[in-house]
């Protein structure tokens, strides 16, 4: 539904009404009755016409909020994931310099690699700090520079082992790493 600023609107799944005051792409800021501002999706909100539509369109949206629940819960029982999906990494990091900058032109060797291992550095630092515990870094096939020198890399760290990727999905340019999550003090 197309919402014009001043219209009156419920929210779906909450007991909430309010005024349309910013329309910004699908986000929709509105002012409660309390005054507060708040941003929702478009697909959140229903219109009210008038003070006495207000029941109705109130029944009409708690049946409209059950609907879309129900759905959501087929959605998600269709989703079930095979066994061998679970075991999958959760995040994948492509040190491919062509994926970290514009464009390596003037960039010496040295620093091509520097930027590698900077990137893989931050991006395992962030994959402990978030609790992740698979991360796949693509390093390529190569002359194995990179390959060597993340390995060293892994080495330095207590909690992470690292191993080939899977290698019918990255054939031999990708090292996975399994973060050990309660590293136990030695």
């Amino acid at each position: 539904m197309q919402f014009k600023i001043g219209d009156k609107v419920l929210v779906l799944d909450e007991n909430m009404s309010g005024v349309v005051t910013v329309i910004k792409n699908d986000q929709v800021t509105i002012e409660t009755e309390d005054g507060f501002f708040l941003n929702f999706n478009e697909s959140e909100l229903i219109g009210v016409k008038s003070k006495n539509d207000l029941a109705v369109d109130l029944d009409l949206g708690i049946g409209l909020a059950i609907r879309e629940k129900e759905q959501q819960r087929k959605h998600k029982n269709q989703g079930k994931r095979k066994a061998k999906e679970r075991y999958e990494p959760t995040m994948e990091v492509d040190l491919h310099i062509h994926q970290l900058v514009k464009s390596s032109r003037g960039m010496t060797n040295h620093d091509m690699l520097t930027l590698q291992l900077d990137t893989a550095r931050r991006q395992l630092e962030f994959a402990i700090k978030k609790r992740i515990q698979k991360v796949v870094f693509i390093h390529g096939v190569g002359e194995g520079v990179l390959k060597v020198e993340l390995e060293y890399l892994f080495g330095r760290y207590n909690n992470v082992k690292y191993y080939d990727a899977n290698y019918q999905k990255y054939g031999l340019g990708a090292t996975e790493v399994y973060i050990y999550q309660n590293p136990s003090n030695d």
